[in-house]
């Protein structure tokens, strides 16, 4: 329907009704007249619909109160009484998204689904949840989800637990996300954001119930609320179902939640800090060294825009200037940078890594020495345009892994919304970056960097600095202050303790009700498409070589991808293959240096990356498929283009630049070190599986903890060893870039087919003849049972096996195991009972299972929940409801929606494993059919899994040897 504005529908009144030609949208902005509530409506034809509420909620202190109040909110409502509907919701919805999540001064709760029964069912769920949550009738919700003295025994010694508590025990043990917190805090002294909304583990103690409701009552009122709605959905029902459900039960208040400015600084601010290493590791080459500057408002979307490219131009390709002066310089191995423009007052970040705090001066003196030069020489402008096309080109795509589009509209629109200004600034971003590319001629990014950078005192030179036995000494001070507090309780409070730690884990450990888990709503298995989703594929040939055509709508983008088989390479080059495939494209080739090539990519093309994947075979225990991939994207009308900057990566690149590889290998060292830190749980299970399968093996060897390994041997003797390294980089090229062990993938449209046909004999003339040879890998497969140790103050806990190799083969109602195990038994023992942030089952088609925790307080605690497994499902029940929504949720993991590249991606994988239609059909009927009696039998094939004790733990110095007696070998993660 049409409609009107000013006229009122359901309650809401129209305010502005606009097309938004950008994203292909009618934005509709609500106001619901009698609770005040703010609604968005981006209304068109894409059935992955999107809703968020969402709360200005800006912190007013280090407890983490947000961030707690986030988890807390979905822990039981009034329509919803069990304990955590969040993760019924999880387990038995069609949900193509379904999370939350705190920024530094809002609070969102967003879902996605397809299924329009599926999407009223979660919007009630959420609704109810944010506005009338069990909190102020559980305190058990706040003691398990936030933090609570744990006391079993008077006798015992007292400890911190609690869901967020050991959730930002892991985000402080990581250099990086400590650098960006506390930048933010020294930026803004006097606003909101210096407070953690996150929480700092040091603080969240602090938070008592009394605040913790007082917050809920303040900010959680549809006043204060933002309202998302995106996609196909009928706007009328999605009003009516607002007014009549939730809205029109609020009157509208005023609330303050308005975040001030921060007002500039006279002078730059300097800030050294210090962040724990293990006693094992070395402290030089550990700093991190970085400048910020405050950058005006979000709420001016040219200048917002502007500010992106400029960090991108400056910072983030092997051309970017600064990047450059500061690695040619010696100030570090790592150069990157941050632009945040998700708060008010957005943030342009600068940093090395991997610097010493010598380098100090010379790295303020060399940021601001480069940024003058490039004001007074002025920028290369082909480096300006390649910065606009290659933003330009990620915008309109809006394509981010694991995120529906619709979500990443509704978090861009909160960057000017939620200050009070035009919700649809920075979505019509036509005219902004017509206004920046007319500028490109003049000195406008120069005058950018004048203004925001080199004359900007609303500025930070923060430090921080590596020391040795600090995340013991914080040990220590915890278990003493805890001591200090113990002793000071009379025994009344003291037996208080130990009440309330019993009655939390009584209320953990009671079911909920099966009245009230009937309460929450559930779709039907009539409402699942029974059909597994048939993939577009084609197999054509060009010169010999397969292509695999995905004809599919891609808005006149071509995805192109190389895929060549590496099973040819030598045991001792694997690591080079994954080398190899992190090196391409920034180094020379015949044609162009490494500077132009970049230019040239991000002129012409959306983007062209390498990586290795191995993909894993069906059924059969050592069948698997390692690939090096060429990924890429272009507009058709720059196909030739495209197919020329590849070929001559692929076949002309120059390895002979001892400098600029060293370069390289030591910016991917630093990465692979943020990928540990933040990763621990892919850690840990690939290296589990490295233990006792061949595939687990290679990947291992490709990028898990041996690749970093490899990179720290090269890095630290690679000027006695760099002929060898570039010889072996040759070696591994020649042997992997072929036609013989090619197969290209093509995703666009037939018409769009033929650009790419006519131009595919000037990639091929690129790419080898030498004959594929597949190499017979032996691996050394045992129970290694490694503790790895780092920094961190929790664990990444890792237990299992192949079952295959205990005689079971692989069926699709594993998968419903896997959603019943992770979303209940591990869930609960782990997560809700444990503390951990998370815990996960991890399986494929050739047997490797493992369960591993995430951010996880305990150890031998996670082991015993894992050898249980087994009792669990022996008894395991579940009446006709409870397995529909274990089902449904299984359904929801295999459905969910693919872009076009995704598609051609997933067919592509398909093919390569011989994985048929066929299959996915009898994958999918056997997940619908799956019994209590199906689950049941699982028993002994976990009982037969976990009787290996095949484990790997990643975390905790002092933990991992605390319990050294179940490790065969400890091992320093970090040098």
């Amino acid at each position: 329907m049409e409609f009107e504005v000013n006229k009122v529908y359901n309650g809401f009144k129209l305010i502005e009704k606009r097309k938004i030609e950008e994203i292909n949208s009618t934005a509709l902005l609500f106001l619901h007249e009698k609770s005040g509530a703010r609604l968005y409506k981006l209304s068109n034809y894409d059935d992955n619909k999107v809703f968020s509420i969402g709360f200005r909620t800006p912190p007013y202190d280090d407890t983490g109160l947000p961030h707690i109040l986030e988890h807390s909110v979905l822990c039981g409502s009034r329509k919803f009484p069990t304990k955590e509907p969040f993760v019924e919701l999880l387990k038995g919805s069609l949900n193509t998204f379904l999370n939350a999540f705190t920024f530094s001064d809002k609070t969102m709760y967003p879902f996605a689904s397809r299924n329009e029964k599926d999407f009223f069912n979660l919007m009630d769920v959420y609704m109810d949840a944010a506005l009338y949550p069990n909190i102020y009738k559980y305190p058990e919700i706040l003691m398990q989800e936030g933090w609570h003295y744990e006391l079993n025994d008077k006798n015992e010694d007292m400890t911190y637990k609690g869901v967020v508590y050991n959730e930002m025990q892991g985000a402080f043990s990581s250099a990086e996300s400590i650098l960006i917190r506390r930048i933010q805090q020294y930026l803004f002294p006097d606003s909101p954001y210096k407070n953690e909304s996150g929480g700092d583990p040091d603080y969240i103690p602090n938070l008592t119930q009394e605040k913790f409701i007082e917050f809920h009552k303040k900010y959680y009122h549809p006043s204060n609320s933002y309202i998302y709605l995106y996609g196909d959905g009928d706007t009328l029902k999605e009003l009516e179902f607002l007014n009549e459900k939730y809205l029109k039960d609020f009157e509208r208040i005023e609330v303050d939640s308005r975040i001030n400015e921060q007002k500039p600084f006279d002078a730059m601010k300097e800030v050294s800090l210090e962040y724990p290493i293990t006693p094992n590791e070395e402290e030089k080459d550990k700093t991190f060294l970085s400048l910020s500057f405050v950058t005006g408002k979000s709420t001016d979307a040219q200048n917002y825009l502007a500010m992106n490219i400029l960090e991108h131009l400056l910072l983030e390709t092997p051309a970017a200037p600064l990047k450059r002066a500061l690695i040619e310089a010696n100030i570090g191995k790592d150069v990157f940078g941050q632009f945040d423009s998700s708060i008010m007052q957005p943030v342009f970040t600068i940093v090395v890594k991997n610097s010493n705090i010598e380098m100090k001066e010379k790295f303020k003196e060399v940021v601001f020495d480069t940024l003058r030069k490039l004001v007074k020489e002025g920028i290369d402008k082909e480096l300006i345009e390649a910065s606009i096309n290659k933003r330009e080109f990620e915008i309109r795509e809006a394509d981010e892994e694991g995120l529906p589009k619709g979500l990443l509209f509704d978090v861009k629109l909160m960057d000017s919304w939620l200050y009070d200004e035009n919700p649809s600034m920075h979505l019509e971003y036509g005219k902004t970056l017509s206004k920046i590319k007319e500028n490109v001629k003049t000195d406008y990014f120069e005058k950018l960097i004048e203004e925001y950078l080199l004359n900007n005192t609303h500025s930070l030179l923060l430090s921080l600095v590596p020391k040795k036995g600090l995340a013991e000494k914080k040990a220590e001070d915890i278990k003493r202050k805890l001591s200090d507090i113990k002793k000071s309780m009379s025994e009344d409070e003291i037996e208080n303790i130990i009440s309330q730690t019993k009655a939390l884990k009584k209320r953990q450990e009671e079911p909920d009700s099966k009245e009230d888990l009937e309460k929450l709503p559930l779709l039907s298995i009539k409402d699942i498409n029974p059909k597994a989703e048939v993939l577009p594929i084609e197999e054509r040939a060009l010169d010999e070589v397969k292509v695999l055509f995905h004809p599919i709508f891609t808005n006149e983008i071509a995805y192109i991808n190389l895929l060549f088989n590496t099973g040819a390479v030598p045991y001792e080059l694997l690591p080079y293959a994954a080398l190899l495939s992190d090196v391409l494209g920034k180094i020379d080739t015949e044609k162009y240096s490494y500077s132009e090539l970049s230019k040239k990519i991000n002129l012409s093309t959306g983007g062209i990356y390498f990586g290795v994947e191995v993909y894993q075979g069906k059924g059969n225990i050592d069948e698997f498929y390692p690939q090096l991939i060429v990924k890429s994207k272009a507009l058709c009308d720059k196909i030739p283009n495209l197919i020329e900057l590849i070929g001559q990566i692929v076949g002309k690149s120059k390895f002979d630049d001892k400098k600029r590889l060293k370069e390289i290998i030591q910016e991917i060292k630093s990465r692979s070190e943020i990928r540990i830190s933040q990763s621990g749980h892919l850690i840990s299970s690939m290296r589990l599986f490295s233990y006792f399968s061949k595939s687990g093996a290679y990947v291992e060897k490709l990028y898990g903890l041996s690749y970093y390994k490899f990179l720290s041997d090269i890095e630290k003797n690679y000027d006695n060893r760099a002929d060898e390294i570039i010889s072996n980089l040759k070696k591994t090229a020649d042997i992997i870039f072929n036609k013989d062990n090619l197969i290209i993938s093509v995703t666009t449209e037939e018409n769009d087919y033929s650009v790419f046909e006519k131009n595919s004999g000037e990639l091929l003339k690129y790419i080898g003849n030498r004959k594929y040879n597949p190499v017979n890998y032996e691996f050394d497969l045992e129970a290694k049972n490694e503790g790895l140790l780092t920094p961190g103050n929790v664990q990444y806990v890792a237990k299992g096996y192949n079952f295959m190799k205990e005689g079971y083969g692989y069926t699709g109602r594993i998968q419903v195991l896997r959603t019943i195990l992770s979303g209940d038994y591990l869930w609960n023992r782990v997560r809700v009972q444990g503390g951990a942030y998370g815990c996960f089952m991890r399986i494929d088609r050739t047997g490797n299972l493992a369960f591993v925790s995430y951010r996880d307080p305990n150890l031998k605690e996670t082991l015993s929940v894992y050898n249980s497994v087994f009792e669990y499902l022996k008894n395991f029940d579940a009446d006709e409801r409870e397995m529909t929504k274990y089902i449904i949720g299984t359904i929801g993991k295999l459905d969910y929606p693919l872009t076009p590249a995704g598609k051609g991606e997933r067919a592509d994988i398909n093919y390569i494993t011989h994985l048929t239609q066929e299959d996915l059909q009898r994958e999918r009927d056997e997940v619908l059919d799956t019994t209590v009696e199906d689950i049941r039998s699982f028993d002994r094939l976990l009982f037969d899994v976990m009787k290996h004790e095949y484990i790997c733990v990643l975390g905790s110095e002092v933990k991992i040897k605390e319990n050294k007696d179940i490790f065969k070998d400890i091992i320093n993660v970090f040098e």
